[in-house]
């Protein structure tokens, strides 16, 4: 199911923050009353391997993100509870203590289910009756959403399970929207902030591959 250009789910869900503190997050909501970009990324479980580490990385990038007005929210199907025994839980010992953003905690997968993103397929199982049963862990992909101030949609990208993030692309592709937002120049492969970006015309076009050339 595709999000690109369209608001993000209006969706209240459970989250725990660091201090141990239950809360309701509502992506949308949070984007559009704190006029804030917001990147939502999701993860497929506590107390894993690959996971941790991303986490980290978001965690030290936060300054970067806060730089650019950009709340991070990291995601799984765990429940709070879950969560915050892991924020308890060393970094040398797997953990992810230090870890300051909030977590949601969509246990029900009530919004994991509307975006599309988890690793399950139904089938029918006969035996005297017919049943629903789940191939798959049920979990979500390594989906991650970057939502603009308005609660729209502007980057959305869904990895495999055993493939970490890159988190500065992140950084990057906010740059690059902002930039957009800001001077209405799109901008070209591997453009970084600073660097030279469009106007969306030929001649524009024309100009930069043939200077990139040289």
């Amino acid at each position: 199911m595709m999000h690109i250009g369209k608001q993000f789910p209006n969706l209240d869900v459970k989250a725990m923050d660091y201090m141990g503190d239950t809360l309701t997050i509502n992506a949308l909501n949070e984007a559009r009353e704190k006029k804030m970009k917001v990147l939502l990324f999701w993860y497929p479980k506590d107390f894993t391997y690959v996971c941790p580490t991303e986490l980290h990385a978001f965690q030290e990038a936060l300054p970067e993100f806060e730089k650019r007005n950009t709340l991070v929210i990291g995601a799984s199907c765990d429940t709070p509870e879950v969560h915050f025994a892991w924020l308890n839980t060393a970094k040398d010992n797997g953990g992810i203590e230090g870890i300051t953003y909030p977590l949601i905690a969509d246990s029900n997968r009530n919004l994991s289910s509307t975006l599309g993103i988890l690793d399950s397929t139904p089938k029918n199982h006969v035996n005297g009756e017919t049943l629903t049963l789940l191939d798959g862990d049920h979990v979500t992909f390594r989906a991650t959403y970057l939502i603009d101030e308005e609660g729209t949609v502007f980057h959305e990208g869904i990895n495999h399970m055993p493939l970490g993030r890159n988190v500065q692309e992140y950084i990057r592709l906010v740059d690059a929207y902002t930039h957009f937002q800001q001077k209405g120049e799109v901008c070209p492969a591997n453009w970084e902030d600073g660097e030279r970006a469009l106007d969306a015309n030929s001649k524009s076009v024309a100009d930069y591959l043939s200077a990139s050339a040289n």
